[in-house]
């Protein structure tokens, strides 16, 4: 039981740090374009979205990133069980996966990108970086049971 509830609050510290990661890149990318549009933004408003934006995509966007890191942590528990030796580094290389999934498939269902900050390259590289990270927190919050 206890190591149950270890697992899941891995699970949601690599959730959180992935979604607080990927809320704070797409803000910052969409006020860097409306900044090229010649509108002056500062800290305090830079702050202030941020924070909007966190409180604001939580119930979508944080659920959403949830939804599909649970399915690549779950896909890379299961190719772990095929290598002799695990490969911790697959959590990290599955969040990244997963958000240019979640990425990738919010265009054709829904016609749009949902995301602003992840309308260009960089920007989808960005969120798959936030995806990364959040892969390497659960690798790293599992790092003493990936070793057995």
């Amino acid at each position: 039981m206890q190591k149950t509830i270890k697992l899941v609050l891995d699970f949601i510290a690599a959730t959180l740090s992935c979604f607080i990661l990927a809320s704070l890149l797409h803000t910052q990318f969409v006020l860097h374009e409306l900044s090229k549009l010649d509108v002056a933004i500062s800290w305090q408003t830079r702050l202030s979205a941020t924070g909007s934006d966190i409180i604001g995509l939580l119930p979508t966007y944080g659920v959403i990133i949830l939804v599909g890191l649970l399915l690549a942590f779950l896909s890379v528990f299961w190719l772990n069980k095929l290598f002799v030796k695990p490969r911790p580094w697959l959590y990290p290389l599955g969040g990244a996966v997963a958000m240019f999934a979640i990425l990738s498939a919010m265009q054709p269902i829904m016609d749009i990108t949902l995301i602003a900050g992840a309308r260009t390259q960089l920007g989808i590289l960005s969120q798959c970086l936030a995806g990364l990270f959040g892969g390497w927190v659960f690798m790293y919050q599992r790092r003493a049971k990936l070793k057995q």
